[in-house]
This record gives structure tokens, C-alpha cells and sequence, in this order.
């Protein structure tokens, strides 16, 4: 696939997060329904139209699969979250990697104990990078918390505890988080006794710390294959399937990797699952993560990550859909 003409990433920024100081977070209870028509409608992205290179096959930090990616919108970097090398993965241990928008490697940060790295959100703050992830690590890996870490280059930080980390879901086990830089909006995927459900919030809640009753609130529909990471843009969430490529990760077919649409105010499935192609040839190739980010002539995009490359050597790959119906 090619590179779709008009694909400006300047360093001005389109939309800026506010910052704020307050600790309080009110719970929710884990049986919340749905707020109804709590969002306004909006354009979805036809999951059916092309993909597009962002870039391919590009060299991270750690030798280990990327798990998730995230778009600083204002500072105009990338963050691409992988596993530690070395390390196992009941540890919760990630390495975030600090790339620019062709790719090419910047500098690391590591974080253990913090999490599977499912998704995760980069917030502008000033001239820096606040990340937004899962942290204090369960005993399989995953994390029990949310937290805002600054992004520091070239440093470990070993996961916060306490006031440190959030939990605005009341009786909630395990979370993560993906932003909508567009509608200024997080949706939180969480896990309860009744499997995983869905919440969304105003960006504000987050950059204040005060998080009160979500926007929406609904039970995750079913949908069949393995997990692999999800986003929000505007009334829809997106949601990514799919597998590696089988045996030595040689291109074989289509491959099984699916997106679907989700209308956040019914939480029931709008499109899909949709197979996708983009990068068919690519050794490896299994999906990893979702994202948002609209360019600065105004173009929305849904971009879609890839673990690439063979074992010992896996690299970053991401593509993206631009149309809108």
C-alpha cells in the first residue's frame, strides 16, 4: 500500500489538553447502563475503504512486539509502547518509545510493573509528553490502575501506588484508556465480575483528575477473535482482532486481522468485523493497537498497528484509513 498524498505533520499544533491539579475522583458503579444518546452523533470511518503507510518495518528500542501506539498531536511525536526484553509477562513490564512521525527512533523510557500495554494515551503538556497507562501490574500482567507519567527520556520509573494511581471505576479490576484528540474525549476499557465493559469521558476529566459519571457506559459486545487494541473517534469506538501470521510469520493469505465499529450510545456493533489487508506482505504481522489523529489540514485518521519482522528483530508498522461517511 502507498502513501496517501497530503500527509502534513507540521510541528504546529491543532488542539491543545488543558492541565489541572485536582486529586478527587468520584466512583461509578460497575453496574451503570448506558447513557443514552449521551454523545452527540457523528461521521464514522468506513472500515471497507483502503489503508495507507504511515511507515513500515521500523527499528524500536527493545527487540520485543510493539503492543500499542499513541500520537502526541500538539508536540508531534509518536509513542509506541513494546514489551521489555528479558523480562516475562506476568511482569507487566513495557519499554515506551519515543519516534517521530516517519518512524525513526528518538529516545526510551522504561516502565515496570505497569501493565500489557493494550492501549494507552499521550497528552500534550506544555512542551512535554503526559502518558496516560495502565499501571500497577497484576499477577497475569495486567494493569489495576490508570496513571499520568511524564515521559522522561533514558530513565526507568517503577510503577506508581497509592493517590498516584486512579481507579474511577468503582469495583473495576484491570483497565486501559485510548484518547479521541478530536472530540477531546478517553474511553476506558475495564474489567469486572461481568467481563469487560466500556466507559467514555470528556478529555477534561483526565487532565483535571476529576472524574465524576462517564459520558457513556456499556458492556463490550461480543466480538470473536483475540484482542489486540481499540480507540475512540467521536460517537464510535474501534475495536482490532487478529493473530500473527502462523509458523515462521511467512504471508500466508489474508491473514485474520479485523476492525469494528461501535456506536457508544447503544454499545451494540455498527460495521464488521471488517478484514483488513494493509500491510498483507509483511513478515510477522500481527496487529497491535489503534489510534487517532487528524493532520493538520484537517484530515481524521484511524491508524492501525503492526508487530512486524522476524523473532529477535521485530520492528513497528502502521497504516491508517482516512475516509469518512
Amino acid at each position: 500500500m502507498n502513501r496517501a498524498p497530503g500527509f502534513p505533520f507540521s510541528r504546529r499544533g491543532l488542539i491543545r489538553a488543558g492541565a489541572g491539579a485536582s486529586i478527587a475522583a468520584l466512583g461509578l458503579g460497575v453496574g451503570a447502563q448506558t447513557a443514552s444518546a449521551a454523545v452527540a452523533p457523528t461521521k464514522r470511518f468506513d472500515l471497507t475503504q483502503p489503508s495507507y503507510d504511515l511507515f513500515r518495518s521500523k527499528d524500536t528500542h527493545g527487540a520485543r512486539v510493539q503492543q500499542s501506539f499513541a500520537f502526541d498531536w500538539v508536540n508531534k511525536f509518536l509513542f509506541v509502547a513494546t514489551k521489555r526484553s528479558d523480562s516475562p509477562e506476568s511482569a507487566g513490564d513495557l519499554c515506551i518509545n519515543k519516534m517521530d512521525f516517519d518512524g525513526n527512533y528518538i529516545s526510551y523510557m522504561h516502565l515496570n510493573g505497569f501493565g500489557h500495554g493494550v492501549a494507552f494515551a499521550a497528552l500534550p503538556s506544555g512542551s512535554g509528553t503526559e502518558l496516560w497507562i495502565e499501571c500497577a501490574a497484576n499477577t497475569s500482567g495486567y494493569g489495576t490502575a490508570l496513571a499520568p507519567i511524564r515521559y522522561t527520556a533514558n530513565t526507568t520509573l517503577g510503577s506508581p501506588a497509592g493517590s498516584a494511581a486512579y481507579r474511577p471505576i468503582s469495583g473495576a479490576t484491570e483497565y486501559t484508556c485510548s484518547v479521541d484528540p478530536v472530540h477531546q474525549r478517553m474511553i476506558v476499557r475495564y474489567h469486572t465480575s461481568g467481563g469487560k465493559r466500556i466507559a467514555v469521558y470528556p478529555l477534561s476529566a483526565f487532565t483535571t483528575r476529576n472524574f465524576g459519571s462517564p459520558l457513556a457506559d456499556f458492556k463490550q459486545p461480543t466480538i470473536s477473535g483475540t484482542p489486540q487494541g481499540y480507540t475512540l473517534y467521536g460517537s464510535y469506538m474501534y475495536y482490532l482482532t487478529g493473530d500473527a501470521y502462523p509458523g515462521d510469520g511467512t504471508p500466508s493469505g489474508d491473514g485474520n486481522t479485523y476492525v469494528t465499529s461501535i456506536d457508544i450510545n447503544t454499545g451494540s456493533v455498527k460495521q464488521g468485523p471488517v478484514l483488513t489487508k494493509a500491510g498483507s506482505t509483511l513478515h510477522h504481522r500481527e496487529p497491535e493497537g489503534l489510534a487517532i489523529y487528524r493532520t493538520d489540514s484537517g484530515e481524521a485518521r484511524l491508524f492501525i498497528g503492526f508487530a512486524t519482522g522476524v523473532e529477535g528483530d521485530r520492528r513497528s508498522s502502521i497504516f491508517y484509513k482516512n475516509a469518512l461517511v
